[in-house]
Formats: structure tokens, sequence, C-alpha cells
């Protein structure tokens, strides 16, 4: 499950081309690819398996592939935080997006649920100002609105065809957006691969709580071996996310997550047969458009502020 982060870092938004974007800019193409294979994987399990068990596999296996790879070398620093509440509050939020997106696939498209997770970045942008203090312009405001007629498009409520399962994806949206703020929270003091570290952590122990009371046996070989893989791609994807931004800026990165629409479109109409319909592609356009204008606007804010606070020469 992966929907755009709109101005994570706001300062970074002035666009530096150099040698090593194309690096980063791969990182992140490779993030979206793994990512999506996570949800196509999850919900073609999510047929035969409860969602809470299929929850559990991408938590555990995430927190095992981190504590394989980072703990020989970090040991206790990966716990080091000095935040350890916003860290917490974080990974649940995560945990409660991936339960609604997984519940959500069962009933519904991939595409059409990666389309209504893209009202995140807006919820994040609006969100920001009460939570983080943040000044939104009157441009960046005219942009969530626009962005909130694509999500009516896509959902056209009260026309008979808005599934329950929606309800979900926009709480999930809405759980996306309070996780990035509080990413953001917690980017200026934490190690990001501690706060990766954390989300497994987190997920896995919560996770193990209640699995056993809705764990089936997997039929075959193959099962487990998805469940497994779950994990390990989106501890994949996340760290390659991470690492494309030591390279390239978050104006030229921010953008390539909604290529995820175009993965999970592929996928579901080879896996399942699915395809999006003209209204789903319209208000996802939409909704692709403002994002990627509200990651611009946030760059050029980021510029402005980068400016004014130079020191006189």
């Amino acid at each position: 499950m992966i929907t755009p982060g709109a101005g994570e870092n706001a300062a970074a938004g002035t666009v530096v081309l150099g040698p090593n974007q194309l690096a980063g800019i791969m990182l992140a193409l490779g993030a979206m690819f793994l990512l999506s294979l996570m949800d196509l994987q999850a919900k073609y399990l999510s047929q035969t398996l409860p969602v809470m068990q299929i929850t559990w596999a991408r938590y555990f296996f995430h927190f095992a592939f981190m504590a394989v790879i980072f703990l020989p070398r970090r040991g206790r620093s990966l716990l080091r935080t000095s935040r350890p509440g916003v860290q917490w509050i974080r990974s649940l939020l995560l945990v409660f997006c991936t339960l609604t997106f997984f519940t959500a696939i069962q009933y519904m498209p991939l595409a059409d649920a990666v389309a209504i997770s893209f009202i995140s970045p807006l919820l994040v942008t609006a969100l920001s100002v009460p939570l983080l203090g943040e000044v939104v312009g009157r441009r960046r405001w005219a942009a969530v609105a626009v962005g909130f007629v694509g999500a009516l498009i896509i959902v056209r409520p009260g026309l008979g065809v808005m599934h329950w399962a929606v309800w979900l994806l926009l709480l999930m949206a809405l759980g996306y957006a309070l996780y990035q703020i509080t990413t953001r929270m917690l980017s200026s003091t934490d190690d990001p691969i501690t706060t990766l570290f954390f989300s497994g952590l987190v997920g896995a122990a919560a996770m193990t709580l209640v699995v056993p009371f809705f764990w089936q046996n997997p039929a075959t070989l193959e099962h487990w071996l998805m469940l497994a893989s779950l994990g390990l791609l989106g501890a994949a994807g996340h760290y390659a996310l991470i690492r494309s931004f030591e390279f390239a800026p978050v104006a030229v990165l921010a953008p390539l997550s909604y290529t995820a629409l175009l993965w999970n479109t592929l996928f579901g109409y080879l896996a399942f047969g699915d395809l999006p319909d003209r209204w789903t592609v319209g208000g996802a356009s939409i909704l692709i458009a403002t994002g990627i204008y509200i990651i611009y606007r946030e760059g050029v804010r980021g510029k402005a502020i980068t400016q004014t606070a130079k020191p006189a020469k």
C-alpha cells in the first residue's frame, strides 16, 4: 500500500539536477513496483486467508527482514528515538491503513482502490495547518478543493455505484495522511532506518496479539511463500523509497508515486481481469494533477523560505 506524499520535506522543493538523480528516480520507481506487487499478492491471498493473517505476515516478515539486515550492524541504536510516543502512534496508524486497505481490495479492483487513496496528499495539506502550524496559501487550498471534486467523480455518491468498501478507503486515506504528518514530525529528529524498523516492530507486535484468533493454515507452500514475501516487499519498497531521497529532491520523486496506479491497473487486469471505468480514470487524473500541483507549490514555498533565510552578504 502506497499513496503519494505531497511535500514530505518542503525545504527540498528546489530541484537541482545532478549526476545521481537518475539513481534516485530508479529507486523510487522500483519502490512503487515492489509496493504494488505487495498489494497484488495481498488481494490474491485475501480470497482464501483472513485479512488479519495477511496483515500479520506483512509486518512480521518486515520486522524479520529489517532485523536480519540492520541489527548486526546497528544493534540497540536501531531503537534510539527521541520521540518514542510519536513512533508508536505512527506505526499503529500504518497498521490501521494496511488493515483497511487490504480489507477494501477484497471487494474492489486494485486500480479503483489506489485511485481513491490519492486523496491522502490533499488531506495532508489540509491537516498540516492545525497539526503542524503550516501556512497554506489560496492556490493550494484551491487545488485541494479541485482534488476533492476528482474524488467525488470516482466515488459517485448517491448514484448507486458506491461500494461500502469505499468508506474503508476514505478512512485509510485519513489515517495515511496522519501517518505522513507524524513521519514529518520524526524526519528532523530520528534516523529514517529507525523509523522503518519501528514500523515492522510495532506492526508485528500488534498483529501477533490478534492473529491467533483468525489463523488459518495456508493450503499450499505457494501461499506460505507469498505471505513471507509480503513483508520482504513492504520493507524493501519503503527502504528503496527512503534511499531515493538521498539522490534526488522531493519535487522530482514525489510525483513518481502516482506510477502505483499504472502498476495496479496492469496487475489487476492480468490477475483478475479488472479495468477502471472512465469515471475512475477521469477522477484519478484530476487527483494526480492536483497532487502534483500541490507538490510544486510546496516546492516554490520551500525555495522562498530558503531564500528569505539566507544571511545578507
